[in-house]
């Protein structure tokens, strides 16, 4: 009985174990994780203090 039902699952395993990259959905939840990181990024450097402090630490490195 064993044989037959790992005979009946064996080419949803090898399908399975052999999937070698992201499906779309997971290329979906990739590419809305990189715009909210981005999204993040963009705020905290457009922010006054950090504009403030990038501009002290260039003007720092070019005197």
């Amino acid at each position: 009985m064993l044989g037959r039902l790992g005979a009946l699952f064996r080419p949803l395993t090898r399908r399975l174990h052999g999937d070698a990259g992201m499906n779309t959905a997971e290329y979906a939840v990739g590419t809305l994780a990189a715009v909210a990181f981005a999204a993040i990024l963009l705020k905290v450097l457009t922010s006054p203090n950090i504009q403030k402090a990038l501009t002290e630490v260039i003007e720092k490195a070019l005197k």
